[in-house]
């Protein structure tokens, strides 16, 4: 093997090298440090697989480090994953609401009709109304975002809330 520090080992040859020499190193680290559970084979494949990908960017003698750089962060992040998981698995969820079964079915009646009178809107109309109320775009927003003027979207979106108004009883929105 040459002995060329800098080196691309983007080669085949030389990238064969480094996984002969470095493979079984960085999977008994990620082994002994973190045990089996996070499966050091493949993180080892996934760190040899990142090598590969930025072969362009790292020189034949920074290889070494940059395995086990990558291959140690790999499981740090699935460690930190795993506390996420298990600290939202602590939060119980709410098995009692102060709601009504009324109201719930009042509120899944009137999100049904709100459904279908926007359905009924004409596809301009839905589309501004939605972009504004919805996607929180100021009317040049949706102007510039359809190609229209900004009078177009606002009749558009007075329009749409003007039906939504008169078919929905009670219907408000800010």
């Amino acid at each position: 093997m040459p002995k060329d520090l800098k080196e691309n080992i983007c080669e085949a040859k030389v990238f064969e090298h480094v996984y002969d020499t470095y493979s079984k190193d960085v999977h008994n680290f990620l082994y002994y440090k973190y045990g089996a559970q996070f499966n050091p084979k493949d993180k080892t494949q996934d760190a040899f697989v990142k090598l590969w990908n930025n072969c362009k960017d790292v020189t034949l003698s920074k290889a070494k480090s940059f395995l086990f750089t990558v291959a140690n962060n790999m499981v740090l992040n699935d460690i930190k994953h795993q506390k996420v998981v298990l600290n939202h698995q602590k939060i119980k969820p709410k098995s009692h609401t102060n709601e009504t079964p009324e109201f719930i079915l009042e509120q899944e009646q009137f999100h049904e009709r709100y459904k279908n009178v926007l359905a009924s809107l004409s596809e301009e109309q839905r589309v501004a109304f939605l972009l504004n109320k919805v996607e929180g775009k100021k009317h040049s927003e949706i102007a510039e975002f359809l190609g229209v003027t900004k009078k177009v979207v606002e009749y558009r979106i007075y329009s749409a809330f003007s039906i939504l108004k008169k078919e929905l009883e009670g219907f408000k929105i800010k």
